[in-house]
């Protein structure tokens, strides 16, 4: 999943999804914030064909940012009257204090480890080559026919999302992405947010968290209990007997699931 994540390998994603159940994802996705009914429960989920706004997106990526707690973004923070007078106040909620836990704190971090290796190593990397960091994580994203351009990217202390279309939908071009596009108005921004800011150091890992073979995973998988792949012919816990099916083709499944999406 790590290395599918950095290099765009969106089937990993496809077929991860198949095996939890498109209903249970989304009825897990509204903990981040996001509207089930924006995303209904078929597998496009995966590539992201639900609708979202840049608010909700900061709102989910502060998720993984601040280690698994739900803080509500908001737009005014204060409004006061001509005599300077507070009329009203936001109080936001606050990460580790009285914010609302939504994930774990061990899969926060190993998904928090996951979305920087896009920035180091996958279709983010232009933004570590700019801005020189490492303490930046985030995902790129581009939607069917690209008419939506998106990167959404942290620090421990800073969540910005940029996206980039058209009022009226429409394609940006055959050939746009969102590392081409909203990628570069995220590292201009940060650039500027940034500056002057020291590098958070490494998030330490939680209690529960181990390294096998060179990633993390959670303790109790550390002997082979995880699951080492999906969609390959691997068995996975409640998997059902196939062994009177024939062989998967691979490529006619690569096929099929394009053309969900007028890839074909």
């Amino acid at each position: 999943m790590r290395r599918a994540l950095a290099k765009l390998k969106n089937l990993v994603s496809v077929r991860i999804l198949r095996a939890i159940g498109t209903q249970y994802a989304q009825d897990y996705i509204t903990r981040y914030g996001f509207e089930a009914d924006k995303h209904p429960a078929y597998l496009p989920m995966a590539l992201g064909s639900g609708s979202v706004t840049p608010l909700q997106m900061a709102g989910a990526y502060s998720v993984f940012a601040n280690g698994g707690y739900r803080v509500n973004p908001y737009l005014i923070q204060r409004v006061e009257d001509s005599r300077g007078k507070v009329i009203s106040e936001t109080h936001p909620q606050k990460a580790g204090d009285d914010a609302v836990r939504v994930l774990d704190a061990r899969t926060a971090f190993i998904a928090d480890s996951m979305l920087r290796e896009v920035v180091r190593s996958g279709t983010a990397n232009p933004a570590k080559q700019r801005l020189g960091r490492n303490d930046m994580a985030g995902k790129t994203g581009t939607t069917n026919d690209a008419v939506d351009a998106w990167f959404a990217g942290y620090t421990p202390k800073l969540v910005a999302i940029a996206w980039m279309g058209y009022d009226q939908p429409k394609s940006l071009g055959v050939r746009e992405t969102g590392g081409g596009l909203a990628l570069p108005i995220w590292v201009g921004y940060m650039s500027k947010a940034l500056k002057g800011v020291p590098e958070s150091p490494d998030r330490q890992p939680p209690e529960g968290v181990v390294m096998v073979a060179g990633d993390w995973t959670l303790e109790e998988n550390a002997g082979g209990a995880g699951v080492a792949s999906v969609g390959l012919g691997d068995p996975w816990p409640g998997k059902p007997d196939e062994s009177s099916r024939p062989p998967q083709d691979t490529e006619a499944e690569k096929k099929k699931i394009l053309e969900m999406f007028g890839g074909a």
